[in-house]
């Protein structure tokens, strides 16, 4: 027993091993009608799927935003067109996933282009391998983020749904993927709502950090983690046999991170995370909570393959793939050069 445990520990510090701090390379320059890339996924045919935001500068919005995908040998091309909002006349994806339908599922964060509980839950239906079609299948929500899919539930962050007191109120809605339906979509009312999994306070100094739920991923073992992004912190969640909640700890806050944007696990399960505000890229250990930031570096434009406003970052193989959406908030101005990093861990 005591050399199995001895095992155990070195397989942990191997998973957990520091790292030296990486220089970003330039992964994608995007040509003008893409910009603000942000939520990624990783598909089962290996690609990395990508919403390209389109905010643009001051969210003016010039391009409909799309869904990308990054081919294994690093092409990237267009994947699908997404429902405008009928009153926005926008789409505005953050978070995406694949559920255990085969069906892409995205977060349209209609905050971004003003409106007010107009958030949606969007819906591709993908047969071999391509789309045909798109619905709405959730409506209510204020600012629809991270997501993530597990054992036929899709977990959604509601970045805000009280942000008039202090701490402010966020959280995340969970549905049975099967009850989701474009010919009947379920308008969320908030914390009292039936699909309301998690709730979320976040204590902010000001209203830089007036943020919550943000990024969100399930580790190996059905562990589900949720960032709230004001606070700099990563909640574990353990689940019960029948999937309700059954602890949540602060697994890591802070330790030289200023927020917790988007973050995946990888498969030795890591956290990678963006901090935004900053402008970094973190590596969490969830058997510890140790934070190691792996790249940073002052505001800039990003030309030469710096980070720029990260909010979400994956790791493929041996590269962390970063989405810098680039939009002006904190200590970032958003720019005419748009890009995805890449960082390299070889």
């Amino acid at each position: 027993m005591k050399n199995l445990l001895i095992g155990m520990v070195v397989l942990a510090l191997v998973g957990c091993a520091t790292m030296t701090r990486k220089t970003p390379e330039v992964g994608f320059k995007l040509v003008d009608k893409y910009d603000s890339p942000d939520g990624m996924t990783i598909g089962p045919d290996n690609y990395i799927y990508l919403s390209m935001n389109a905010a643009g500068i001051d969210m003016k919005f010039k391009h409909p935003a799309k869904i990308m995908r990054i081919s294994p040998d690093d092409e990237l091309e267009e994947f699908a067109d997404l429902p405008a909002h009928p009153e926005s006349k926008l789409a505005s994806p953050l978070g995406l996933v694949f559920a255990s339908d085969g069906n892409l599922y995205v977060s349209d964060n209609q905050a971004f282009a003003g409106g007010d509980k107009a958030s949606r839950l969007i819906q591709i239906i993908i047969k071999d391998g391509k789309p045909v079609s798109s619905g709405v299948v959730a409506t209510g929500l204020q600012m629809a983020n991270g997501i993530a899919a597990r054992d036929g539930f899709i977990y959604l962050n509601e970045t805000a749904i009280d942000g008039d007191v202090n701490p402010m109120i966020s959280g995340v809605y969970r549905f049975k993927v099967s009850e989701l339906n474009p010919g009947k979509p379920i308008k969320v009312t908030g914390v009292e709502d039936s699909h309301f999994f998690l709730k979320i306070e976040t204590n902010y100094e000001d209203d830089l950090h007036k943020v919550g739920a943000n990024g969100i991923d399930f580790d190996s073992k059905g562990n589900l983690y949720v960032s709230d992004f004001g606070e700099a912190e990563i909640m574990k969640v353990t689940l019960k046999d029948d999937g309700s909640v059954n602890e949540v700890t602060s697994l890591c806050k802070g330790q030289g991170l200023e927020s917790v944007d988007g973050f995946h696990i990888d498969s030795e399960d890591n956290i990678w995370l963006a901090d935004f505000l900053g402008n970094a890229i973190a590596k969490v250990c969830t058997s510890t909570g140790k934070v190691k930031i792996i790249a940073k570096n002052e505001p800039g434009d990003g030309a030469d393959g710096s980070l720029d406003a990260p909010s979400e970052c994956i790791r493929r193989g041996n590269k962390i793939y970063v989405s810098n959406i680039d939009i002006s908030y904190g200590p970032n101005t958003a720019d005419e050069i748009q890009t995805i990093s890449i960082i390299d861990l070889d």
